[in-house]
């Protein structure tokens, strides 16, 4: 018969061995990775985010939150955002780092496309409908007038706040807010400790690791239809790792008036709507916000210029998968790194 004191050993025994085996079935549980899908509406338009995770760490508030937080900052369609503000002239706002980070580099590619990509593009994009405001009728005198208030010279930030060089002058932060966003939305899920994810918003994708099988995230290349109604079919996939990807078109937002199509990507050196044969810029970056404002600048700079200026800009480490149409065939132009991450889809 056991004593007293080894019956109260062998409980104490028998509890521990509990208390190891549920702590490591804890921790088992924890480590284990499972898929998370979170899809939604956000920025006008769609977001699709997928992730390795335990099966508990579904963040779709944190997100949700990450959305507000940006639009408040950059979104000219909410009339209280800064930006908003800022086009009012309320003298007293300051910027945030959201709008702070996004302004610098959008200087930055400004700068290093001759103006070609812009900003203060805003009163354009308006008088054209594709803005905030309602559109109203478009003339080149018109178009001239404001000219005078179109150019990135003309805006800078000291300290926290925007100066403007004139009350005309207006922000259109459109063309690289949602390559900002996903890039604020992959930092968070880094802090989480997420290191596999695809996150998608508006087409802009930035993707990191592997799915759960081991193989990594692909990406399908849409083939641009000048119909708006028609469906677009998918025919060329990228294998995307630890990279940015953005995509600018100008076949999807337009309307045509008096016989004349205007796109939605507007030439701010001229005023007019981009018009060229480059009917789609796909543009692959380390991070998406430089992804998505040197998508836009390479469709208003045209299939030749953006050629050129990539092969006078290495140093950036962008690539890209252009279609353009050569006489009525569509035809594609890829960097040479990519072309080796390119199949076709089935």
């Amino acid at each position: 018969m056991k004593s007293q004191h080894a019956v109260e050993m062998s409980a104490i025994r028998a509890l521990s061995f509990s208390i190891i085996a549920f702590s490591l079935l804890i921790s088992c549980e924890r480590g284990s990775k499972n898929t998370i899908n979170i899809k939604g509406a956000a920025q006008g338009t769609s977001y699709n985010i997928t992730y390795l995770a335990g099966a508990y760490s579904n963040y779709r508030q944190s997100i949700d939150s990450i959305f507000k937080q940006i639009d408040l900052s950059m979104s000219t369609y909410v009339p209280g955002s800064i930006v908003s503000r800022l086009n009012r002239n309320d003298t007293t706002v300051l910027v945030d780092d959201h709008f702070a980070t996004v302004f610098k580099k959008s200087m930055e590619v400004s700068e290093n496309t001759k103006g070609l990509f812009d900003i203060t593009v805003a009163p354009l994009v308006n008088a054209y409908g594709f803005g905030s405001i309602k559109k109203g009728p478009v003339d080149e005198k018109q178009v001239d007038s404001l000219l005078h208030y179109i150019g990135y010279t003309k805006v800078r930030l000291m300290d926290k706040k925007l100066v403007k060089e004139s009350p005309q002058v207006m922000l259109d932060f459109n063309a690289i807010a949602q390559g900002y966003t996903v890039d604020v939305l992959a930092s968070f899920l880094e802090s989480k400790g997420v290191h596999n994810y695809l996150i998608e918003l508006g087409g802009e994708i930035r993707a990191k690791g592997n799915k759960l099988d081991g193989s990594p995230w692909t990406i399908g290349i849409e083939q641009p239809d000048e119909s708006p109604n028609d469906g677009i079919a998918l025919n060329t996939t990228i294998s995307l790792q630890n990279k940015a990807l953005a995509t600018s078109g100008n076949y999807k937002k337009f309307f045509v008036e008096r016989g004349h199509k205007y796109t939605h990507i507007i030439n701010p050196i001229t005023g007019l709507p981009a018009k060229s044969n480059l009917l789609s810029a796909t543009v692959i970056a380390d991070d998406c916000m430089t992804a998505d404002a040197y998508a836009t600048a390479f469709m208003v700079m045209g299939l030749d210029s953006a050629k050129q200026f990539l092969s006078d800009h290495k140093d950036l480490g962008l690539e890209i998968f252009f279609i353009y149409d050569d006489r009525g065939k569509l035809k594609t132009q890829v960097s040479e790194d990519l072309s080796k991450y390119i199949g076709k889809s089935p």
